[in-house]
């Protein structure tokens, strides 16, 4: 990472932040009337309820005999329909190219991949582990500021082993390589100080036929120290079981991805590990179908990854829903449901998209529908309690108090 273009990207946060104080987003009084609603994953839906919110926030909720609807209000018919908290995607990556152009791309540009990558899919939140903040950056302004339906954008940095530029990223796509625990520092310095909510670290980067560059321990562990100094989170991508084994002695908080690679899955010790730590995991399960073409292959590495998440769950780890979209165009969150639902249950899935994500990264407004939280919503064709694959099928989304997707 270049110092030019460290200072490019600063001048987008500057006029970035700029552009969210002066125009906030608009948030309606509406009422969600007539739906099922789940106030949290694990308590009895309500059934013909009433959702009001008032400038973002849920001012009322319960039966439709005891909820008054505001005269003002838009009216929401949620009839037959499904109402949860809005959804948290906890790995996602701004790096297409549409992308580029964030900050001066007309609004409905942006908007239509918006809709097709994450908004479609009932997404409020969610953290991209990973992109250029010149376009990054802005585009969470823009989105702030209104000028673009979009969810809330959380940014990590990343940074790579020495050495360990992946095979999957092109050549000419400048990675920051560290190499010392002081760059490693420095560097999470600098991307904390331009805007960014945490940091991401490849324990791991895979090189193809060539064996894996690992992060050095004390080089990972002087990024953690940083963003663990501010109160921020570290995300890390483990390729096999020593970048596992770095994960848990740099006290990184959350593995972006299960590890196919490692073989028996997770070991007793390094459960015992993560459960002491706080170790959460994301296990992006459908990504491992679309990286080989051998069929017998991925088969293989589903059960391997499907494995690993039914360890890490039943040892009492947090799980929390993350798909690496943006890298991969597997847009559809059908396939990624079905595939945790092999180790999770219905409840624990939405669990994984709401409330293990609110409280894990200190959201405490978020993941739940009750009176004085954020009305972050997405509201569902059926029941993700009798198909889990229900979660998929999105009716409206709804952010802060502002729809931001509304099925045609």
């Amino acid at each position: 990472m270049t110092a030019t273009w460290l200072r490019a990207a600063f001048f987008c946060f500057l006029l970035g932040e700029a552009a969210s104080l002066g125009a906030p987003a608009r948030a309606e009084t509406f009422a969600l009337v007539g739906g099922r609603v789940y106030a949290s994953p694990d308590t009895t839906p309500l059934a013909d309820a009433v959702v009001v919110a008032t400038d973002g926030v849920i001012t009322a909720i319960g039966s439709r005999s005891e909820v008054q609807v505001p005269q003002d209000a838009r009216v929401i018919d949620c009839t037959g329909k499904t109402v949860v908290a809005g959804f948290w995607n906890s790995h996602v990556h701004f790096t297409e190219e549409v992308w580029k152009d964030a900050a001066s791309a007309p609004a409905a540009a942006l908007e239509a991949p918006m809709r097709d990558m994450l908004t479609k899919w009932g997404f409020t939140t969610v953290w991209d582990l990973g992109s250029d903040p010149r376009a990054s950056l802005p585009l969470r302004a823009r989105i702030n500021a209104g000028n673009v339906a979009g969810p809330n954008i959380l940014l990590a940095g990343n940074m790579y082993p020495k050495g360990g530029h992946p095979i999957y990223v092109p050549p000419e796509v400048e990675v920051p390589e560290v190499a010392t625990p002081d760059e490693a520092a420095k560097r999470a310095r600098d991307f904390l100080a331009m805007g960014h909510n945490g940091i991401k670290l490849f324990t791991g980067a895979f090189m193809g036929d060539k064996p894996v560059v690992n992060m050095d321990t004390a080089v990972a562990k002087a990024a953690v120290d940083v963003a663990h100094a501010e109160g921020k989170p570290v995300f890390a991508h483990p390729q096999n079981t020593v970048g596992v084994e770095t994960v848990i002695a740099a006290g990184v908080d959350v593995m972006a991805h299960t590890v196919p690679s490692q073989r028996g899955g997770y070991t007793p010790e390094q459960l015992a590990q993560f459960k002491s730590q706080g170790i959460a995991l994301t296990p992006t399960l459908s990504l491992f179908t679309t990286i080989v073409l051998d069929p017998a292959v991925t088969a293989r590495i589903i059960a391997a990854t499907v494995h690993q998440l039914k360890q890490f769950s039943e040892n009492g780890g947090v799980v929390l829903f993350g798909t690496d979209v943006g890298f991969i165009k597997l847009y559809d969150t059908s396939l990624e449901y079905e595939l945790m639902h092999r180790a999770l249950s219905e409840r624990e899935v939405l669990a994984t998209l709401t409330t293990n994500p609110a409280k894990y990264f200190k959201a405490p407004k978020k993941g739940r529908l009750e009176k004085g939280f954020d009305a972050d919503f997405a509201v569902l064709e059926g029941d993700p309690m009798t198909d889990v694959r229900n979660l998929a099928k999105v009716a409206y989304t709804i952010r802060a108090g502002r729809v931001i997707y509304q099925k045609p």
